[in-house]
């Protein structure tokens, strides 16, 4: 088998692979995060009801609904992936994600075209969760393949760590927007200006991911299961592929609640101002991008198992006592140090929990096995984790009700680390 053209591209250092290969992923998690940041305004726009609640609860559900198509995305975009190749794959999810972001950046409101408008957005976030079905493993196979050897966990860390730059860039535009216009304008147009942006940072993206080299490792693949083989492997794996979407629960729940509903929680839950909430936020991008690294660094160094069950130990122990302090005292202060710590936890945990997830999958469904795993764990923990912790405080009147769910896929996470790794122990004894 000859390599393609694109092996043989000259001139890719490993740091400008990493970043041609995140930047899509960039692109996906900015978009998803607007719609939680301005989860308010979105819900006046396009969800008008009777109570700010139902309209907020309306929003989310919405939100939620893009990640009921991940593991679809996850399934026929994973298998087209393993059988055509990482980077043609990447430009398709790519490709699908961007259509998804146009759209929602220019629906007229529900005041302009009625009912259209919501189911407009909905098609859109659609879109978007079917493409981010299969974009998160593609890319994180993609640098787990190119990675140097013994340092799997730190290069495999930066897909996680590039989301964490989309939330900085989209917290700061929307700190940005909020001391420039007023809440009227924010209300009426202002929220649309950070989404204009995704759009037009769009053919920046397609040119650096066109110029993608292909993996070596899987160019010299013999074998490339078609769609029917590759679902046949991924059935005969299920207890690995349930396993995986465990895993990913702690990392899911936890990254939902410190960045996509962290500004909503601190606005509408702890009455802070909408400045502090975003900045929070930001501080909280911060922070993310410096652990996840470290995270995968130390994995390398001390094994995957040993950090999986210490910090999944640590967020069952601390998750809701850190969220009942701030709810007892709510404050800028208060906010910012709670999330660091669950930011800490975060970090750690998901530097070495993604390539964790990239060693346990069989080779041939790598990119489908891990993105089912990790969009399964999406759609029941992370995308509803808005729409739960509203509700949990809702039904409760307990502001730190969300520390309950987090320790709950936490518990989950740390059974499925057990379980994996006892099962598994032959083929990732390198790892553990």
């Amino acid at each position: 088998m000859h390599p393609s053209p694109s092996t043989r591209l000259p001139g890719q250092s490993k740091t400008s692979v990493v970043v041609r290969v995140t930047a899509g992923n960039f692109l996906e998690q900015f978009d998803f995060f607007l719609f939680g940041f301005y989860a308010t305004q979105i819900a006046a726009v396009f969800f008008p009801a009777a109570s700010d609640f139902a309209s907020l609860m309306m929003t989310f559900t919405v939100f939620g609904a893009g990640f009921l198509m991940r593991p679809l995305g996850a399934i026929v975009l994973g298998a087209y992936i393993d059988d055509v190749g990482r980077r043609k794959g990447l430009i398709v999810t790519l490709s699908i994600m961007a259509s998804g972001t146009i759209l929602i950046a220019f629906v007229p409101g529900y005041a302009a075209i009625g009912l259209a408008a919501p189911a407009l957005v909905l098609v859109g976030r659609l879109l978007q969760g079917f493409s981010a079905g299969a974009e998160l493993g593609g890319v994180s196979v993609y640098l787990a393949e190119m990675a140097t050897p013994g340092r799997k966990g730190f290069f495999t860390s930066w897909q996680s760590a590039s989301q964490q730059v989309a939330i900085v860039v989209a917290a700061a535009l929307g700190y940005a927007v909020n001391q420039w216009l007023d809440p009227t304008a924010i209300a009426a147009w202002g929220w649309r200006v950070p989404f204009f942006v995704g759009c037009m940072i769009v053919p920046f993206i397609f040119a650096l991911r066109r110029k993608l080299a292909e993996t070596q490792e899987f160019e010299q693949r013999r074998h490339r299961p078609n769609m029917k083989e590759a679902f046949a492997t991924l059935a005969q794996n299920w207890g690995v592929v349930i396993g995986g979407m465990l895993l990913v629960a702690m990392t899911t729940a936890s990254f939902y609640l410190i960045t996509v509903y962290a500004p909503t929680f601190g606005k509408k839950v702890l009455h802070l101002s909408t400045a502090d909430s975003l900045l929070v936020t930001l501080c909280v991008g911060v922070s993310n991008f410096i652990w996840l690294p470290i995270g995968g660094a130390l994995s390398d160094r001390v094994g995957r198992r040993p950090l999986l069950l210490a910090m999944t130990a640590m967020a069952i122990a601390t998750a809701y006592p850190a969220l009942s302090l701030l709810a007892h005292a709510p404050s800028f202060v208060n906010m910012l140090l709670v999330l660091l710590w669950l930011s800490f936890m975060y970090g750690i945990y998901n530097g070495a929990m993604i390539v964790a997830l990239t060693e346990v999958m069989p080779v041939e469904v790598r990119v489908a096995g891990f993105s089912l795993a990790y969009s399964l764990a999406t759609a029941v923990f992370g995308g509803f984790t808005p729409v739960i912790s509203t509700a949990l405080i809702h039904a409760t009147g307990d502001k730190a009700a969300p520390g309950f769910w987090l320790s709950f896929a936490a518990a989950c996470a740390l059974g499925a680390t057990l379980a994996l790794y006892r099962r598994r122990g032959v083929t990732v004894a390198a790892a553990s």
